[in-house]
This record gives structure tokens, C-alpha cells and sequence, in this order.
């Protein structure tokens, strides 16, 4: 059976009336089949969607972009491959399997293995500064296997956007264009730490999230 394509297409567009019903009939001209849809931001004069979309066999997704942007307002932040819908109680869920796994460190590679989708990244790892330097105590099946040496963000007090651009980010995570995003996790030497190879920017309301997902997930850990 031929898989149908799914696609997480970002969007930044004008927050008024029928603005999301005309992109609607945009990419619906494509042939595109909306999934479903996550409000990232909201802000004066404008609001960031994700749109978890499905192509045609054989339709490139360039056409996606194409299409929305011929719309007045409308800019295309993102585009990337997508498994899995966009459902807010998965956090709640996360949350449960995180409690019912059986010790602390089985619990935080519950938490790295299963916050990529949730939080809609490439990767997650847990790393923890020490007096030989950062460790990586735990990391999901998406973390890169090079480390990085120094880690001079740490302690980390809250949640926050890396400067993915910095010294101490090591040339492969560059070379990939991974965007940066790190909360505490229960102590400032000890952080959740998401990469979203290839971007695009942790807006203030992800990193928000971050930080609300990894304050309740340190309660469960200890």
C-alpha cells in the first residue's frame, strides 16, 4: 500500500478574519488534505500555525509553499516531514508514561525518547554539568553522537533559546542548522535540551512550553 506523505508546514499570517480559511482553499488546490491544526502564536496583527498536511502521491511540497505564499500576508516559516498528528493531551500522556516508568533514569529516557514529537523537534537529550565537564545522561534515537565539549549555559536558571550559533556548538550541529532550546530540569546544572536540525527559531511560546513540561517532569523525577 503506497504511504501518503504528511508534512508539518509553519505559517506566519495575518490574524484576521478569513485569513486561515483562504489558505485553507489554497493548498486545498494542491490536492493537499489538512490534518490537523496547532496555534504556536499569537500576537498584534498576526498568529504562527502549525498545519500538519497530507500531498498527493508524487507531489513535491514545494507546491505547498507556492501556494500559501501567493496569499496576501502569508509567509511560510517551515516545512518538513511529519509523523504523527498534533495533539495537545500528548504532553499529558508524556507525562504519565514519564511516572509509570520504573526509576529516575529509565524515567528521563522516557521523557527524551517521547518529547521530540510532543514538542515537535528532532532530538532531545538530558545533559548535566559536572566537575569533568557536561555529560550526557541520557539522549533520544535522533541525538547526534557528537557532544558538546563545553557547555557554557550552564547552570541554567529557565527556559531558554540557544545561541545555536556560538563557539562551544560542536561544527556538525552548524553544519546542520540546529536550532537550540534548553530548560532546567529539577536543578540549574542539569537541563531538557531540544535540537530541531535544519530549524525553524523556538518562538517564545515553545520555549514557554519547554519550560512548563520539563518544571512538571522534575517533580516526578526528583
Amino acid at each position: 500500500m503506497l504511504r501518503v506523505p504528511s508534512y508539518l508546514l509553519r505559517v506566519q499570517l495575518e490574524d484576521r478574519p478569513g485569513s486561515l480559511g483562504s489558505l485553507a482553499v489554497a493548498l486545498g488546490s494542491t490536492g493537499a488534505d489538512i490534518l490537523s491544526l496547532d496555534v504556536v502564536e499569537r500576537a498584534a496583527g498576526y498568529a504562527v500555525d502549525d498545519l500538519v498536511v497530507e500531498l498527493p502521491p508524487g507531489a513535491m511540497p514545494d507546491m505547498l509553499i507556492t501556494a500559501a505564499e501567493k496569499i496576501k500576508g502569508v509567509y511560510v516559516d517551515s516545512i518538513r516531514p511529519h509523523t504523527g498528528l498534533l495533539e495537545a493531551h500528548r504532553e499529558l500522556e508524556l507525562i504519565d508514561h514519564v511516572a509509570a516508568a520504573d526509576g529516575r533514569l529509565e524515567q528521563l529516557q522516557v521523557l527524551v525518547d517521547q518529547a521530540p514529537k510532543v514538542l515537535r523537534v528532532g532530538w532531545c537529550t538530558v545533559t548535566r554539568l559536572t566537575d569533568a565537564g557536561p555529560e550526557r545522561v541520557v539522549g533520544s534515537s535522533g541525538a547526534p553522537e557528537t557532544v558538546a565539549a563545553e557547555t557554557p549555559w550552564l547552570p541554567i536558571h529557565r527556559a531558554e533559546a540557544l545561541d545555536a550559533t556560538a563557539d562551544w556548538v560542536p561544527q556538525v550541529w552548524r553544519d546542520m542548522d540546529t536550532t537550540l532550546a534548553a530548560a532546567p530540569l529539577g536543578e540549574p546544572a542539569t537541563a531538557l535540551v531540544l535540537g530541531r536540525p535544519g530549524g525553524p527559531e523556538f518562538r517564545p511560546s515553545e520555549v514557554a512550553r519547554l519550560g512548563y513540561l520539563a518544571g512538571i517532569v522534575a517533580t516526578i523525577t526528583g
